[in-house]
C-alpha cells in the first residue's frame, strides 16, 4: 500500500508520513453516536506484535483507534464501521481482520 504521496507503507514510514483519514464536525459528528453496530468485518488487535508504530491511527477513518501516553490502545468499537484499511496498512501484522460475530 502507498500514500497518495507514492510512499510504500512499511515498517520504515512513521505516521507523519501518512495523510490522515478522519474527519470530525462540531455539529453532526459520528463521534456522538453509536455506529459500530454497522460493521460485518471488524479488526482484532493483537498487542503482543504491535511495535507502537501508529501508523493505523491516521488512516482510520472513523477515528476508533485510541491513543494514549503515545501508544494506541484496543479499538473503539462504538464507532468503528469495520473497514478492516487499519488491517491492510499494519507492517507488523497486528491486527486481523475478521467476521464480526455479533
Amino acid at each position: 500500500m502507498r500514500t497518495k504521496e507514492g510512499k510504500i507503507i512499511d515498517e520504515n514510514i512513521t505516521w507523519k508520513d501518512i495523510t490522515p483519514g478522519g474527519v470530525i464536525y462540531e455539529n453532526g459528528s459520528a463521534e456522538n453516536f453509536n455506529t459500530g453496530d454497522w460493521r460485518t468485518m471488524k479488526p482484532v488487535f493483537k498487542a503482543d506484535k504491535c511495535k507502537q508504530c501508529l501508523l493505523c491511527v491516521p488512516v482510520c477513518p472513523d477515528c476508533s483507534i485510541p491513543v494514549k501516553d503515545g501508544e494506541r490502545m484496543d479499538f473503539d468499537f462504538k464507532h468503528c464501521k469495520g473497514c478492516g484499511i487499519c488491517a491492510k496498512v499494519c507492517p507488523f501484522d497486528a491486527i486481523d481482520f475478521i467476521k464480526d460475530e455479533k
